[in-house]
């Protein structure tokens, strides 16, 4: 789990400049109201499921995370394929950035036709070596920019995406409400029905199975 929230500024001098990539700093309302969650879904959140669940399953992860990439990889796929897409929970994603490429790619993300968001996401998880500084990149720009132009967005595109400044305050927005709410030290942070199930763990599916079940029975996660 990584430990530290990190504001998103300047992100295109950032992704230029190569290795200098860190800066310090820090509305769809109804399933978390009749799920008895402490947060409402706005119509900003990326969600997948069920709104009317009776769990809402709230994950706060940073795309260049690798616990993250290991919860997308290991852990969704088996949550999704029994838990979303039967209707039972309600998922939603928020990106907590630990650095600035996290907010470029929560933007890119958001730049692309909505049906795209989730697929683009999954495409940055599993190719962390091409675009990533913790793996050693250097050309982060030109990593993501590839990483775009496979979700079918143009260099221009890209360029016009990253430089529009209006999402970074709501990025960085979600990321302090979250962690005011759920007293966030590291991703991915697991939220079930308003509760924090994974501080300074990452749960395995298993655990997951388990927080879930006991939300679905009635019961606090854990």
């Amino acid at each position: 789990m990584s430990r530290k929230l990190w504001i998103i500024l300047s992100v295109v001098v950032a992704l230029a400049a190569g290795g200098a990539w860190y800066f310090l700093g820090q509305s769809r309302e109804s399933a978390a109201a009749s799920s008895g969650t402490a947060d409402a879904i706005t119509a900003h959140d990326m969600t997948m499921g069920n709104p009317g669940a009776k769990v809402v399953f709230i994950e706060y992860a940073a795309p260049m995370c690798p616990h993250c990439a290991h919860f997308n990889d290991e852990v969704m796929p088996e949550i999704k394929k029994s838990y979303i897409d039967t209707g039972k929970v309600f998922y939603v994603f928020r990106v907590f950035p630990l650095g600035a490429p996290d907010g470029v790619v929560e933007k890119l993300a958001r730049c692309l036709p909505k049906a795209k968001y989730f697929p683009f996401m999954d495409q940055i998880f599993r190719n962390h070596p091409e675009w990533n500084p913790q793996y050693g990149v250097q050309d982060v720009r030109g990593g993501l920019l590839k990483q775009a132009q496979t979700a079918g967005m143009s260099e221009a595109q890209f360029d016009t995406c990253i430089a529009d400044t209006k999402e970074d305050a709501v990025i960085n927005q979600v990321a302090s409400d979250g962690q005011a709410k759920y007293n966030i030290t590291g991703t991915p942070t697991i939220v079930i029905n308003g509760v924090n199930v994974s501080p300074g763990s990452v749960p395995s599916l298993e655990q997951m199975k388990i927080f879930l079940d006991n939300a679905l029975a009635g019961k606090k996660p854990v």
